[in-house]
């Protein structure tokens, strides 16, 4: 065999392929992820894997979030696989991506598959990943062409608020590893949490750019909001689910937030609010700032802001529809 030829073993689970038997739910953590993948288990016609952070071990950050604590000015973020990628000696070394792109594939379908075998009854089930990791998007979609993908898409102040309530004492995340923030490093953090937030807002984006049609689907958190049975039809339809609107009405009303019991939900929660715009009230005007200088023209561009993204005005939170 010819150095970097894929060996013939590696080949995906027959269930899996190249990914026509499987989607992913992408964008950013806190923008209602878990929510979705919920309600469409609640559906009885896929197996959903939750958070297999497939991303975060592909796409490690460079360099690391200390540095925007300590370096002088704002790092341009990136990942180490962007920074390495032209070395032989690095592990997914474009030189050898004929080698690893098969047998990492042949990885993720057998270990998808076995789960899914594992946990859902139906034969040959629809796999929906929810992936936080999705700065990896566009090498998961070299790995799965045929997959699918449920652009998960919410305004990034929100996100960012969100991830700061987790970093406050006693939070949900405290038990996942994460650190309780210092009043002092909240700016910093605040810059951290933006620069990744627009980081996989736009690897999703030149993902979901490459996909055909009738494998993508872009769903706004705030529209998912208002009208769930809306923009649960559509993802449905993409997943070739049923549609039933009032199916789909009695899986959104189960899930509804306020079904949540009290002392689950809010803040230092996992489920924590769903009402966009709270960033307003729990970020100071410095933080805001320092948020908006990283992502305000992404936000722009996204319609997320009515006027100028400059400053502490003209920052208006309504979202355009998709």
């Amino acid at each position: 065999m010819a150095q970097g030829e894929p060996s013939s073993a590696a080949q995906a689970p027959p269930e899996l392929g190249h990914g026509h038997r499987l989607a992913w739910i992408m964008g950013s953590s806190r923008s209602g992820s878990t929510w979705l993948l919920r309600m469409l288990a609640d559906t009885g016609e896929v197996a959903t894997i939750d958070d297999p952070h497939i991303g975060h071990h592909l796409g490690v950050w460079r360099p690391i979030p200390l540095a925007w604590a300590a370096a002088d000015e704002v790092p341009d973020l990136t990942t180490l696989t962007e920074v390495k990628r032209d070395k032989p000696d690095y592990f997914f070394s474009d030189r050898y991506r004929s080698s690893w792109i098969p047998a990492l594939r042949l990885l993720v379908a057998e270990r998808f598959a076995a789960q899914a075998r594992a946990e859902n009854r139906r034969p040959d089930p629809m796999i929906v990943v929810k992936e936080p990791g999705s700065h990896a998007a566009e090498i998961l979609f070299d790995l799965f062409p045929d997959s699918r993908l449920l652009f998960l898409l919410r305004d990034g102040r929100d996100v960012v608020d969100s991830w700061v309530d987790a970093y406050q004492g006693g939070s949900w995340a405290q038990e996942e590893g994460a650190f309780q923030v210092a009043a002092h490093g909240r700016v910093a953090l605040v810059r951290w949490l933006a620069s990744v937030w627009l980081f996989r807002t736009e690897a999703v984006e030149r993902a979901f750019a490459r996909l055909p049609c009738d494998q993508r689907v872009l769903v706004r958190y705030e529209d998912l909001l208002r009208e769930p049975v809306v923009e649960l039809s559509r993802i449905a339809r993409m997943l070739e689910l049923d549609a039933d609107g009032r199916r789909l009405a009695r899986i959104a009303a189960g899930r509804d937030f306020a079904q949540v019991a009290r002392d689950e939900r809010g803040d230092g929660n996992f489920v924590r609010a769903a009402n966009p715009g709270r960033w307003r009230q729990n970020l100071t005007p410095w933080e805001r700032d320092a948020m908006l200088e990283i992502i305000g023209p992404k936000l722009e561009d996204l319609g997320y802001l009515d006027g100028p993204s400059r400053g502490r005005g003209g920052t208006r939170g309504t979202a355009r529809a998709a």
